[in-house]
């Protein structure tokens, strides 16, 4: 089967490259993937998918980080004038730009799910020569918005899988979800979908990133390790303001509430099974030297090897920012901006996908694990699957890269989209028990 889905991924290599040069020219980042999303829903709808979006697969509450109504509805009129479907634009609108494509096939079988994300990064992308999607004519023309993490390549993969598998629907068993989850940057995005149950049937679930931790074409490994769970917060303190030398006493202080739990957070014990991480990214308070500051705002972060960890240091996070509060007798409310999960592959599953990789010859080497060092909040859809007794795996396509990810001049060997879809339809295509023809 390997040499005939790579004459199928070939095949759909102008598609591939066509679809990701669009999106990456109208980058949205998150919760503002309007256009993209509704480009996403249309393709897979004229596939024969049952395509689920907006409320159908997100939890309105349970959203992390998403922007003012009135910069989304900003978002959301710019999308419609750079040729967002207005029929799917009606159920995406407020943020919710989730998609899924589910597809069932005649004969009972798994439940397999492919994920992939669509936004881009809060970056303002090259302008110059030698930056080949400037030169080429595809740089994005949203200012302040750029794919510079390769979701443009993964949105494109998920849409050429699609064709694939739509086209092999009557040698497949059991049923597909192709899901485009929105806000991966902030880890923001699965979290909502999770809570709406998307992933709760599911048998076998696969994530995938393009190049990182891998910056070389033709490698790839089946087990991505070194996630890191973690929580993003910002607490805001609220004091009472008062002239500073008249009647100094008069005031509750919230900058030095805030202060007090910034050294605080990073005096936390460290854990003793596995590395944990807080950081203070922003501190921001006051209003002039002679006004006893009445706000601060903190914006931080926990981390750790599992989610168990993650949970200790965001616990003893709380505990402190609330205490300082109570010291200066100032208020804090805290709002969760981002979370993810620590991220386990089934080992089993990996080794099945690993014999497949290796036995298909798309790469020329096939590493036995790579480190993401970093979050991904894929994990939570890798935790919920595990929960519910399915087994989750997540990839690395290796890609030759121009700059690091989350750089302005960040551009991937476009060439790996192919191998990429040729081996998710491989992997498809065993755990859909795909009949020999």
């Amino acid at each position: 089967m390997s040499r005939r889905m790579l004459e199928l991924a070939r095949a759909q290599r102008e598609f591939l490259i066509r679809c990701r040069r669009d999106f990456h020219k109208f980058a949205e980042v998150a919760w503002s993937e309007f256009r993209t999303a509704s480009i996403v829903a249309e393709t897979l709808a004229g596939l024969g998918y049952e395509v689920l979006a907006g409320k159908e697969v997100m939890d309105f509450q349970a959203r992390m980080g998403v922007p003012s109504a009135a910069e989304l509805a900003i978002q959301e009129k710019r999308a419609l004038s750079q040729g967002a479907r207005p029929e799917w634009m009606s159920r995406m609108s407020g943020g919710q730009t989730g998609v899924v494509g589910v597809m069932k096939f005649s004969q009972p079988g798994p439940t397999v799910a492919f994920r992939f994300d669509m936004d881009a990064n809060d970056i303002v992308e090259a302008d110059d020569e030698p930056h080949r999607p400037w030169q080429a004519g595809f740089a994005s023309v949203n200012n302040g918005a750029m794919h510079a993490c390769g979701h443009d390549g993964h949105t494109a993969i998920g849409l050429a899988l699609a064709k694939i598998l739509a086209a092999a629907k009557e040698s497949l068993e059991g049923c597909v979800k192709l899901i485009f989850q929105p806000a991966e940057e902030g880890v923001r995005g699965a979290k909502a979908m999770v809570a709406r149950g998307v992933v709760d049937d599911v048998d076998y679930l696969i994530g995938m990133h393009l190049g990182m931790g891998l910056k070389k074409s033709g490698t790839m490994t089946c087990r991505t390790e070194g996630f890191l769970a973690t929580s993003k917060l910002d607490a805001v303190y609220t004091g009472v303001p008062a002239h500073a030398g008249a009647a100094p006493e008069t005031g509750r202080n919230a900058l030095l509430a805030a202060a007090a739990a910034v050294l605080n957070l990073h005096a936390i014990s460290r854990h003793s099974q596995g590395a944990s991480r807080v950081n203070v990214g922003a501190l921001q308070a006051g209003t002039g030297r002679n006004v006893v500051p009445a706000k601060a705002v903190l914006k931080l972060e926990t981390r750790g090897t599992t989610t168990e960890i993650n949970e200790y240091m965001y616990q003893e996070a709380e505990r402190i920012l609330k205490a300082a509060a109570a010291m200066y007798g100032v208020t804090v409310s805290l709002k969760e901006m981002g979370g993810a999960a620590g991220g386990v592959n089934d080992p089993e599953l990996v080794e099945r996908l690993q014999g497949i990789a290796e036995k298909s010859r798309f790469f020329e080497t096939v590493l036995p694990a790579a480190n993401i060092g970093g979050s991904e909040d894929c994990t939570c859809f890798m935790e919920r699957v595990r929960q519910r007794g399915g087994k989750a795996a997540y990839l690395t396509v290796g890609a030759d890269l121009t700059a690091g990810h989350h750089d302005c001049r960040f551009d991937f060997d476009e060439e790996v989209l192919v191998t990429a879809t040729a081996l998710l339809g491989e992997f498809a295509a065993d755990l859909l028990r795909i009949k020999q023809t």
